[in-house]
């Protein structure tokens, strides 16, 4: 594999530096809105990882990349706070689905509104970068058409 270019490098910093920025402004705004920055990111997950507006603890751990029993205890403060409600599944009692109150729907909707904001801007800054590598990929491929007719080839 080829070593990475000084501009790969920069994109690939410029990347990280973007993301941890994103997760930055998220957790701030996760606590002014009253919620541990886990606990918006079990909101999301409850509303978002499946289709079906509810999740499983296992379905949980595994969208929050944390073990079962850290899932739990997450889901048991979240609950206690209002934000969430387990259900029983009627089918098998072994598993229980975690889906939104009122409540958790409402401060999920507000912080998913600001993130909405905060993205476009990432999206734009990440758009630099794709103009960037462009600019740089069309540029190497200039060099080399001109390179090519200065030798008489091309």
């Amino acid at each position: 594999m080829a070593a990475p270019s000084q501009s790969d490098l920069r994109n690939l910093a410029r990347f990280r530096y973007a993301l941890r920025k994103f997760q930055c402004f998220s957790e701030q705004i996760a606590r002014r809105a009253g919620l541990t920055p886990q606990q918006h990111q079990l909101l999301v997950g409850v509303a978002g990882f499946t289709d079906e507006g509810s999740i499983t603890i296992s379905e949980v751990a595994e969208y929050l990349q944390v073990r079962h029993h850290s899932a739990v205890g997450l889901i048991d403060r979240a609950e206690a706070a209002g934000l969430v409600r387990r259900e029983v599944n009627p089918d098998d009692q072994r598993e229980v689905h975690v889906s939104l109150t009122a409540d958790g729907s409402r401060k999920l909707r507000m912080l998913t509104a600001l993130h909405r904001k905060e993205l476009s801007g990432l999206r734009r800054s990440l758009d630099i970068f794709r103009l960037e590598r462009d600019n740089a990929a069309t540029a190497k491929v200039a060099e080399r058409a001109s390179k090519g007719s200065r030798t008489g080839r091309g």
